[in-house]
């Protein structure tokens, strides 16, 4: 079984923390007392702090995305377990704004509840506090599902478009309108071959017979209601781009941005190929690819498998997606 390199379980994030503090030094500053990372450069015209935060292991997911032109603080948790309430409260009340603070929060139940007890504390101290829900996986996309669906790769489109936004002194209600509504307009679905390895014991999560695919999987390691047999790559991604189009809002149009997203081992030149795979899917169903971007940038440990976001473009959100943003792991 693999093993992570690392001193002990217990100093594996830690360390990292540590490690992705020094190594950015220029970008972002670290307060380990309080949990959290702030962006060392913020536009003057801000007038909103943008949060956002969740479990370790999905990095570059969401520290690497502080700085200009996208987020004010990243709160990182243990390795798939939310944020503790108090960092949050305490990152938010480090880099609100005059107009206050947007909470970006993914979907689970431990996010939701502790970016709720946080934004409970800040409207006590009267520090205006709202948030923006991310729920783009299509797997959980059902009425026997609580919850609802879970946040997953969509987090980064919303991170990027709302930091541009926020960077032209947009207020509080304007950026939740916003984030909202690309929300809605944002559906992903992921699918591996192979668990992430727990940390604290070197297992696999889950096992999985040769020639399988774990058919919507979730960043956590959720299993998906069924799997399906290894089909060839491009009549793979010609069914999760079929159920992606069909699930974005009929006022979508026919115009999209594709997010290739690796879920922690699968390498680049498998990447491209899935790029190469989902442009001529698209292309094949008279649908637009205004732009794309391969990567990980949303990892589940080292899961080997991959997700695909489809986000409905419009001018507007061309133009805020293409602003510039300075951050330790936005590519471009």
């Amino acid at each position: 079984m693999p093993q992570y390199f690392r001193d002990s379980p217990e100093s594996l994030v830690p360390d990292a923390l540590a490690g992705f503090a020094a190594a950015h030094a220029d970008l972002v500053a670290y307060h380990p007392d309080h949990g959290y990372f702030r962006t060392r450069h913020t536009a003057p015209t801000r007038r909103v702090g943008l949060v956002s935060g969740g479990g370790s292991g999905h990095e570059p997911l969401h520290s690497g995305f502080l700085g200009t032109g996208m987020l004010d603080a990243a709160c990182p948790g243990r390795i798939f377990a939310s944020p503790h309430n108090r960092q949050i409260f305490e990152a938010s009340r480090a880099v609100a704004g005059p107009d206050g603070v947007l909470h970006i929060v993914k979907n689970y139940t431990g996010d939701r509840i502790n970016f709720g007890i946080a934004a409970e504390r800040l409207a006590h101290e009267g520090i205006h506090c709202a948030r923006v829900l991310i729920d783009d996986d299509l797997a959980t996309d059902s009425d026997d599902i609580a919850v609802g669906r879970r946040g997953t790769g969509a987090t980064l489109i919303v991170e990027k478009i709302l930091g541009a936004a926020a960077d032209e002194g947009r207020g509080l209600e304007e950026l939740t309108a916003l984030g909202t509504e690309v929300t809605r307009r944002a559906r992903s679905l992921a699918v591996a071959s192979a668990a992430h390895t727990t940390p604290a014991s070197g297992a696999p999560a889950f096992a999985l017979p040769d020639n399988v695919l774990e058919f919507g999987v979730g960043i956590h390691g959720e299993r998906a209601e069924g799997t399906t047999p290894h089909a060839p790559l491009g009549k793979l991604v010609e069914t999760m781009t079929d159920q992606l189009l069909a699930a974005l809002p009929d006022t979508a149009g026919t115009r999209v941005l594709a997010l290739v997203n690796g879920l922690g081992s699968i390498t680049s030149l498998e990447l491209y190929g899935i790029r190469h795979a989902v442009a001529k899917a698209l292309d094949d169903r008279g649908v637009g690819l205004d732009r794309s971007l391969t990567g990980t940038f949303v990892s589940a440990l080292d899961m080997r498998g991959f997700s695909l976001t489809l986000f409905a473009t419009d001018a507007e959100t061309l133009r805020l997606w293409d602003a510039p943003a300075r951050t330790p792991a936005w590519p471009l």
